[in-house]
């Protein structure tokens, strides 16, 4: 184990499994010499060469169908999307090419794309890149998309994602980037995706929360203990594949169901899952599920404003309150 941020958990694991298999590489805006903004591919070009790592043109498009075709003909590419709003100008690329590929022919073609990057809150950086947009792929059959909220996730998780050879959208918090604490050395160090992690038990009401809302749900557990209220924290990690299975369980002990995310609550993944769990435990619920998310509204360039958009501490600890009341 070393201690080391979110960041350098990125820009490790990438060299990692560069050094392990000389058919993964990197591509994007600024990566080669700057090392993207938050310096995630720092130092790749120059330890493994430009035809490692390398820039792209802005055009996020020809990124990701680059990207595709270089999946298609056998090499790993991890596609680096300076923010991940920028998804949106290549979903024709992502939704009908990346995702339906390896359907189209039939099981026979392996896609070992990862595009990744980072999104979300705490800059100011106004609505066109601050979105929460790991919802939306969940619609769409063909991707797998994960959500690491620690540096040890990052590094099971993508790890994994390189390694997959199905099509992965994996997303970062900006606001997790500088976040230090113990990540595995182990250069085989693997987790499994669909797999959720508990990261608080309680016994009252389940929280489930991603990417930087796992830590301010255990923010608002600690409050909640003092009052009495045993909550458990849930961290599903990636969304496709979702481990369903841990939140049913969790929900059949607590009876209660809060979601929080950063995403919009409306058709938010946090929707998803409160309907799920109401199809799959309804008969151990002792209060209809509650939903947490942004306001419906761009977000704002005004720090200030900008947080209350997103859920805080306090609307979390409110939720799992009335929850406990029928």
């Amino acid at each position: 184990m070393s201690k080391k941020t979110y960041a350098m958990a990125v820009r490790d694991t990438l060299l990692s499994e560069m050094k392990r298999d000389d058919k993964v590489f990197v591509m994007g805006e600024d990566v080669q010499v700057l090392g993207g903004v938050f310096g995630c591919t720092r130092g790749l070009a120059d330890e493994l060469g430009a035809d490692r790592c390398f820039n792209t043109p802005i055009a996020e498009a020809e990124m990701v169908g680059a990207g595709l075709g270089a999946a298609c003909a056998g090499m790993r590419p991890v596609v680096e999307l300076m923010y991940m709003d920028f998804t949106l100008v290549a979903m024709d690329q992502i939704i009908n090419q990346v995702a339906k590929t390896r359907y189209i022919f039939g099981g026979k073609a392996k896609i070992p794309l990862v595009i990744r990057g980072q999104e979300g809150i705490g800059r100011g950086n106004a609505a066109t890149h601050s979105q929460s947009l790991e919802t939306i792929f969940m619609h769409f059959p063909g991707i797998k998309v994960a959500c690491p909220s620690t540096g040890e996730d990052v590094a099971g998780l993508l790890r994994t994602a390189i390694r997959d050879d199905n099509p992965v959208l994996f997303f970062e918090h900006k606001a997790l980037y500088s976040n230090k604490e113990e990540v595995p050395d182990d250069p085989d160090f693997m987790i499994p995706f669909g797999q959720a992690k508990i990261r608080k038990e309680g016994t009252d009401v389940t929280i489930v929360a991603n990417l930087l809302y796992v830590s301010r749900a255990l923010e608002a557990a600690a409050e909640l203990e003092k009052e009495g209220i045993s909550a458990e924290v849930i961290d599903p990690r990636t969304l496709v594949p979702f481990d369903y299975e841990t939140i049913v369980n969790s929900v059949k002990k607590t009876g209660r169901l809060v979601t929080v995310h950063e995403a919009h609550r409306t058709a938010g993944w946090g929707a998803e899952v409160a309907a799920e769990i109401t199809e799959r435990a309804f008969p151990y619920l002792d209060h209809a599920p509650i939903r947490l998310g942004a306001k419906q509204c761009p977000l704002p360039f005004n720090v200030i404003l900008e947080n209350a958009t997103v859920p805080q501490v306090k609307e979390i600890i409110d939720a799992a309150r009335a929850s406990m009341y029928k």
